[in-house]
């Protein structure tokens, strides 16, 4: 496997976890590039089932190192407490994993305040983690972070810390909230930052190093497409470009070292949380999708909501990113349907678009149009191969390929790591 970016083309929740956790049974490197906790990657072994948020998913192959950029924001607590959850089921992370030195730090202020603004929003709520992702890339782009380089330095980490809680406890006096409890939030980060400080390191040397090396290296995404910061369906969208440009960003490595996009869908199409969604179904149908499909966040338990393929906003999503290969996931949750639905096009007071607007009041506002596609009776779950699937199967694969302009390459058919296959 060459240097591959694999990304979401949807609004995150596409399956990343467990095609990455397929991808890197080649790869010698696994390298988050952005976003935070908020995100929430599902891995089956067998009968077992992890789900990430930090730390990338290559920590679950023992051959492969893991990197956490600098486009990343890092909870410092909520890393600590992600190792030891794996260091405690028999997982080595010590000596495998590398927190980049120029990534920013989530600290408990920043979630309060994350809470704080999405309650603000009212009906017009984003649907935030409230994981703190949002404020903590404010600080970043106001200059006034703390970085990963300031774990291995305490005393500068503690001036930091206590600067921005701080400045936080005047706003959530000021808004007639609890102020932090500084003292204790210290105590328990720079706890954390002594057992982080040996995994702080230069990352963008060690991921030229491996390049040098002829080392085979998979960047990880995190969300999707339509929840990037400036592509995606604003403001409606995360603190980050999930996009693939955000992996050269997001750890220091040049366009000219990635050989490959890889773009991940669903066979159908979710988001969870607020915001416009063209296709999503209100009714029996989408209840089924989401029944069937275990459609809930792995980072908040919110449940999702549920609509057909959109082929338009995917065909975008696909050249954004410039994905030649695609890795389809959850095609099991269609089985018995009778007929399919694909989004072809939209069409707006009128008028076609093959294109999602910018403009989420127009985003609003579509019709999907829609291409029936017949269903199929059959189980899919056992399928070890592309001939063992049924023909209304295929022809409804081969019918996206054509609409969103990419390949399919693995085929997801189930949750458990087995329960996939290269076309």
């Amino acid at each position: 496997m060459p240097s591959t970016v694999l990304v979401g083309l949807q609004w995150g929740d596409e399956g990343k976890g467990k095609i990455i956790d397929v991808l890197t049974e080649t790869a010698d490197v696994v390298a988050r590039f952005q976003g935070g906790n908020n995100a929430g990657h599902t891995v089956e072994i067998g009968d077992e089932k992890f789900v990430l948020h930090l730390i990338p998913s290559g920590i679950l192959r023992p051959e492969a190192d893991c990197v956490l950029g600098n486009g990343m924001v890092v909870d410092v607590l909520g890393l600590l407490e992600e190792i030891r959850g794996l260091e405690a089921r028999g997982i080595t992370v010590a000596g495998r994993m590398w927190i980049s030195d120029r990534c920013h730090l989530v600290f408990p202020c920043h979630a309060r305040l994350d809470g704080l603004n999405e309650s603000a929003l009212g009906d017009g709520k984003i649907g935030t983690t409230k994981r703190g992702i949002g404020p903590a890339y404010a600080d970043k782009i106001n200059r006034c972070g703390a970085r990963g380089s300031d774990l291995v330095h305490p005393d500068r980490l503690e001036a930091r810390f206590r600067r921005q809680a701080a400045a936080a406890n005047v706003i959530l006096a000021r808004t007639g909230q609890p102020a932090l409890d500084v003292e204790a939030d210290w105590q328990r980060v720079r706890d954390a930052a002594a057992a982080l400080a040996p995994m702080v390191t230069d990352t963008v040397m060690r991921l030229h190093a491996a390049l040098d090396a002829g080392k085979r290296i998979l960047f990880e995404g995190a969300q999707g497409t339509w929840l990037d910061v400036d592509f995606g369906t604003y403001p409606f969208v995360t603190s980050s470009n999930t996009t693939s440009g955000g992996a050269c960003t997001g750890t220091g490595v040049p366009p000219c070292a990635i050989d490959k996009v890889f773009g991940v869908v669903k066979a159908y199409t979710t988001r969870v949380g607020s915001g416009p969604f063209p296709t999503e179904l209100l009714e029996t149908v989408g209840e089924g999708l989401r029944s069937r499909g275990r459609e809930f966040g792995a980072t908040t338990g919110r449940p999702r909501r549920c609509g057909w393929f959109d082929a338009v906003a995917t065909r975008y999503a696909v050249r954004l990113n410039g994905a030649s290969e695609l890795a389809f996931t959850k095609l099991d949750v269609l089985d018995g349907l009778d007929t399919l639905q694909i989004c072809v096009g939209y069409e707006i007071n009128g008028q076609r678009y093959d294109a999602m607007p910018a403009d989420i009041e127009d985003v609003a506002l579509v019709k999907p149009v829609y291409e029936s596609h017949p269903g199929w009776q059959e189980t899919t779950t056992a399928a070890l191969c592309w001939d063992d699937l049924p023909a209304q199967a295929q022809s409804y694969l081969r019918r996206l390929e054509q609409l969103v302009g990419a390949k399919a390459r693995i085929i997801s058919v189930g949750p458990n790591r087995a329960q996939t296959f290269m076309v």
